[in-house]
């Protein structure tokens, strides 16, 4: 398998995510290096491989958050590795350790194990499908082209994209997850562009 393009140290945050703005405090009873080791243990066991534990704690030279460093003002943690050939994103920032972002993330990758041994088919697929990593920056479409507008299309013509391409890309039709937030990434950006006035520095009638 090809490296990883992820970095694991500083905090690669996935795409379209939403931030906590208000971490709290956990109940849970682990350090750092017990839930680092025990994540990557459930990674194994639900059959990933590759795994890169992302986040604000300087790594060691195996590429692993020291387990003593400074706690690091953003606590985010997101896990990276591949799935039966599918890349897969597991992030938390809800609470105020490092330590405890990444045993919450351990937590759900065990219940995750537990659908997967005793789930149908459909149930586990739709378990996961919350978790396919969106594409890298360097390998993601532009987000026209996610949307198939034209790059200076107005925001009217934006959002009636977005909703004629989440009706098949949303989990209930079919869909996921993954392919509903690179809709609404896609949408952010485009209006995000026409905000500054951007899109509008090629003749807006020049649209053919």
């Amino acid at each position: 398998m090809s490296p990883s393009p992820v970095e694991a140290y500083p905090l690669q945050w996935p795409l379209g995510r939403p931030r906590t703005q208000q971490p709290q405090r956990s109940r849970f009873d682990s350090g750092l290096a017990e839930a680092r080791d025990g994540l990557l243990d459930e990674i194994r066991l639900l059959g990933g491989a590759g795994p890169v534990i992302s986040t604000n704690v300087p790594t060691r030279r195996d590429g692993l958050p020291y387990a003593n460093a400074r706690t690091p003002d953003d606590r985010g943690v997101a896990v990276y590795f591949e799935l039966r050939g599918r890349p897969m994103c597991f992030a938390c920032d809800r609470w105020d350790s490092v330590g405890d972002n990444i045993q919450a993330i351990r937590k759900t990758i065990e219940a995750l194990r537990g659908i997967q041994r005793w789930g149908s088919g459909d149930m586990v697929g739709q378990a996961f499908s919350g978790f396919q990593a969106l594409p890298s920056p360097e390998e993601r479409r532009p987000a026209h082209e996610v949307l198939d507008v034209h790059p200076l299309a107005t925001e009217v013509e934006i959002d009636a994209a977005y909703r004629a391409k989440a009706k098949s890309a949303h989990p209930d039709a079919g869909g996921s997850e993954a392919a509903m937030r690179e809709l609404a990434e896609a949408r952010r950006i485009m209006k995000a562009v026409g905000n500054r006035g951007l899109r509008w520095e090629v003749d807006p009638d020049d649209r053919r």
